[in-house]
């Protein structure tokens, strides 16, 4: 079977499909995710597809065509016209792959088409071609950011793909690139594995191709535990908690290390700050975050941190399905209850503020990081 450019078509996803991977759109912290084809064969170890019991699918499918993702997307409930962010392809395949990147072109120009303006984060550790760039660049309303994933891993049972190539890729961005934006997605940094000086030296070499560098720790679930075990990896970590993993003295040493520029914590930072806007996540309700901040983005991030009128918010949480008893906003941040984190993030985008659920608070200083490292 032949796709609308001659190639070969990828296999419609199995009946058996897990319902996670089913439903291709799904809220996350940088935005509405759309992933209308699922399956990988890059195998990295640390790969979230673990959490979706889709990690031995090594051909990518089509779970739904690109007309019907793009029409879920913009039906969503929590999807609203230049305001949400979009991910495209971040959950259960690699966006640049070969084949998949017909889906990734084709459902962009369809959403550019439609006129929206939306940002538009593309993350990928594969291979993108100047004729990529070039494809790109031809979209003219929606903000697209690509965002390459480095981490200088060797050892290849945690990361079988070469770093080389997400640096060519970075390469290949910096030379070609206009309108769109590139970051460097340094991650996951994790101690006593990729955290030696030589290694830091070179994310700040790579950070000269970017617009703008986050750096971020290790997801270590315990499914993804079990599977390096399974490959004669010993514990990265001692805990599988929710949040990712960055012990105190490990960001220090990137903090001391790091001679490069633009670096930041937070991915909605480090693309707020590559277009010259706002952080639309409101993490400037958090300062020790932006300690680290170019000080031209912290003062665009704190003229636009407005702290909202408690009826707004009730308005927002009730689109939400999310009580409004209990809400409370404080100067940094609202404070809801008994909430998931679709609710929360779409409050937080559409004001750009900050919102915590009572029962899992930010701690001073630990940035939404696991607790590991932190005592």
């Amino acid at each position: 079977m032949k796709n609308s450019e001659g190639g070969i078509a990828l296999r419609a996803a199995p009946s058996n499909l897990p319902d996670t991977l089913r439903k291709v759109v799904e809220y996350r912290k940088s935005g509405l995710s759309l992933n209308h084809v699922v399956g990988c064969p890059l195998d990295c170890g640390y790969c979230v597809r673990h959490l979706f019991d889709n990690f031995d699918m090594k051909q990518p499918h089509l779970v739904c065509d690109d007309e019907a993702a793009v029409e879920a997307l913009v039906t969503h409930w929590a999807f609203q016209r230049d305001v949400t962010p979009i991910q495209i392809f971040n959950r259960a395949t690699d966006p640049f792959l070969p084949r998949v990147k017909e889906h990734l072109h084709a459902t962009l120009e369809i959403l550019d088409q439609l006129g929206l303006q939306n940002h538009v984060l593309i993350i990928t550790r594969w291979k993108v071609e100047p004729e990529d760039v070039e494809r790109l660049e031809r979209l003219s309303r929606l903000r697209v950011t690509v965002l390459v994933t480095w981490s200088g891993i060797e050892d290849k049972r945690i990361e079988p793909v070469d770093s080389g190539i997400a640096e060519r890729s970075l390469t290949v961005l910096a030379r070609h690139a206009g309108r769109t934006r590139r970051i460097l997605y340094w991650r996951p940094i994790v101690a006593g594995l990729n955290d030696s000086d030589s290694k830091i030296t070179r994310a700040a070499d790579l950070s000269r191709l970017a617009d703008a560098t986050v750096f971020t720790g290790l997801f270590h679930r315990q499914q993804i535990r079990e599977y390096l075990r399974s490959v004669g990896v010993a514990d990265l970590y001692m805990d599988a908690p929710r949040r990712k993993v960055m012990p105190r003295d490990l960001e220090a040493r990137v903090l001391a290390g790091f001679g490069g520029v633009n670096l930041f914590r937070k991915t909605s930072c480090a693309v707020a700050f590559a277009h010259g806007e706002p952080d639309w996540n409101g993490h400037y309700g958090i300062s020790q975050i932006c300690e680290i901040c170019p000080v031209s983005q912290v003062k665009i991030c704190s003229r636009h941190h407005l702290r909202p009128d408690l009826a707004r918010v009730e308005q927002l949480a009730a689109v939400a399905g999310l009580s409004t008893k209990g809400i409370e906003i404080g100067p940094g941040h609202i404070t809801v209850a008994d909430s998931t984190e679709q609710q929360r993030y779409y409050i937080q985008h559409t004001l750009g503020f900050q919102v915590h659920d009572r029962a899992m608070p930010h701690l001073p200083g630990r940035h939404g990081r696991a607790e590991e490292g932190w005592a």
